[in-house]
């Protein structure tokens, strides 16, 4: 599948899941446009790009802070005139039981996790209805999903998983009228330092890169028919 002259956002993209997603879409020619609140993740992943004859840009930011994700959608508009595919890898984790958990702490997760891929979803969908074409895809959880065991300690992670997959249900429904595919995908445990912070026990069955692969499909027209959908993928070793 080619992403040539494709013009690819990923949030995330200092490690784990977004890591991997930059570096396949770079390598399948997307010029791709990276967000991490780390600097230095984020100038590793570049060098590694541009080192292997690939196109990235790079902007240190929180999708939870709504200029970070006006910036980071400015610049990308500004150097390629359009927005073709949007990641929403960005996330973090805590474990706390619920009598416990501290209101700051709530508040940090549903930020990044809810708020984040929202703005960033708004951010895409102004630009992509101009356009009159687009993709987007978050990343939830089986966390999110009904009936799937669930871990103690994650209320917050469950419930801001939850949301994304209910935001993006909502978002195809009212993307489709502009040529907006918006689709969610939920794995079980990926390979990350987020699987050994939230659930340690579990072994993983799929890397960041096994991912990145199946985010690739979906973001390519062969994916045109999973809009609306949120795949689950039950990776547990």
């Amino acid at each position: 599948m080619s992403m040539n002259n494709k013009v690819v956002i990923i949030t995330g993209a200092g490690r784990g899941v977004g890591r991997a997603a930059a570096l396949l879409f770079a390598r399948a020619g997307a010029q791709v446009v990276l967000l991490s609140r780390t600097q230095a993740q984020l100038n590793a992943v570049v060098n590694e790009i541009t080192q292997a004859g690939g196109h990235a840009l790079a902007l240190a930011g929180d999708v939870a802070r709504e200029e970070d994700v006006q910036r980071l959608f400015q610049l990308t508009y500004e150097t390629y005139g359009h927005i073709d595919i949007v990641l929403n890898c960005a996330a973090i984790v805590a474990v706390q039981p619920f009598a416990d958990m501290e209101t700051e702490l709530w508040d940090a997760v549903i930020n990044t996790n809810l708020r984040g891929t929202f703005l960033c979803c708004r951010a895409a969908f102004r630009a992509m209805q101009q356009q009159q074409h687009g993709v987007i895809i978050n990343i939830s959880s089986l966390s999110g999903v009904k009936g799937v065991e669930k871990f103690p300690g994650l209320s917050a992670y469950n419930v801001s998983k939850s949301g994304v997959a209910s935001l993006t249900e909502i978002l195809a429904v009212e993307g489709k009228p502009h040529n907006i595919r918006v689709c969610a995908v939920s794995p079980g445990a990926v390979e990350t330092d987020m699987l050994h912070q939230a659930a340690p026990h579990l072994k993983a069955g799929m890397t960041p890169e096994e991912l990145a692969d199946i985010l690739l499909f979906l973001a390519d027209d062969s994916g045109r028919m999973f809009s609306g959908s949120n795949i689950e993928l039950f990776t547990n070793a």
